[in-house]
């Protein structure tokens, strides 16, 4: 008890002025971030411009300039991943946005007290872990008792709609057309709830003012969502948009554990982030996996501009009009 007494009495009397105040608390934040944020970054660029087979040590290191960005952009595995990935983004994120929007809207005008049970059911997949995700479809999907399979051979053997519906099983997982699908599904099912709290909590942010008057002016409640709603939501939208776009681009989980790492039947389910992946791990490259990383983010820093420009242009049109 006396060493205690004693540390505190010593701490008493350490004076430090109050303009170091802020730069001591930083400190650890800043030291965290230049070793597990800057430095990996900045060493993955070094690589990027280096040949190196990791086993043999960092003495090991050659420059080869460019070698390994001519290699990225002419090896069509590379490009294969990314068209794969581009098609999993849109077909999993658009029905995102298209469905949360209007399915904000109705829980926050229906359902009162309740609203924050409900978001907190939509909210849920999105902080359940990956893996447990991923280990549930992969049972859904399976190709012989699958409970996807068993609902569709239900709806299957319904009158007048079941012609419209497979007879067989569908092998989900290993058939490279239903592979792509069954991820991208998987991805919505994510983050639909995590889209819907975002809008939810731009929808409460609009004054209730300006639906009154759309009301004393006659306006229906489908005019009072394109005229109101859409475009207080549009700062929304793109922030949205964006997170979509971003982690859409760096998909990695869901895929590489529902194909076991590999990609999948003709490397279907191969997104660039595990192409990236095998390309360090499995192939000892990491020259050319951090070559691809650097190509993979000015591709995603471009779209992102893109986004920006398009939501820009809109807004000014609009502004204009």
């Amino acid at each position: 008890m006396s060493l205690l007494t004693a540390d505190i009495t010593w701490l008493k009397k350490i004076r430090v002025p109050k303009r170091y105040a802020p730069i001591i608390f930083l400190t650890p934040f800043v030291a965290l971030f230049l070793i597990f944020g800057m430095f990996p970054m900045l060493f993955s660029l070094f690589l990027a411009f280096q040949s190196w087979e990791p086993t043999a040590g960092l003495s090991a290191m050659q420059y080869v300039g460019l070698s390994n960005f001519t290699f990225a952009l002419s090896d069509e595995w590379f490009w294969k991943s990314f068209k794969n990935t581009v098609w999993m983004t849109l077909v999993s994120g658009i029905p995102q946005h298209v469905i949360a929007i209007p399915l904000a809207c109705f829980i926050h005008h229906s359902f009162g007290r309740l609203r924050n049970l409900v978001v907190g059911v939509y909210f849920v997949p999105y902080i359940t872990s990956t893996v447990a995700i991923a280990m549930m479809f992969g049972t859904l999907f399976s190709s012989d008792y699958g409970m996807i399979n068993q609902g569709l051979h239900k709806l299957a053997s319904m009158p007048l709609i079941g012609s419209y519906f497979p007879q067989q099983n569908i092998d989900w997982i290993s058939n490279p057309e239903h592979l792509q699908p069954a991820i991208a599904m998987i991805i919505f099912w994510r983050y639909l709830g995590f889209n819907i709290v975002l809008y939810l909590a731009a929808l409460q942010t609009i004054p209730a003012e300006l639906y009154e008057a759309a009301t004393m002016d006659g306006a229906t409640r489908m005019q009072k969502f394109w005229h109101i709603t859409l475009p207080s939501l549009r700062p929304m939208i793109y922030f949205g948009v964006t997170l979509t776009l971003i982690g859409g681009l760096q998909l990695f989980e869901e895929p590489f554990i529902l194909t076991n790492g590999n990609g999948g039947s003709d490397q279907a389910g191969m997104t660039s982030a595990i192409y990236l992946y095998r390309m360090a791990f499995d192939f000892n490259d990491f020259g050319a996996a951090s070559a691809m990383s650097w190509i993979l983010f000015v591709i995603i820093a471009a779209l992102t501009y893109g986004t920006n420009w398009v939501f820009r242009e809109r807004r000014s049109t609009r502004e204009e009009g």
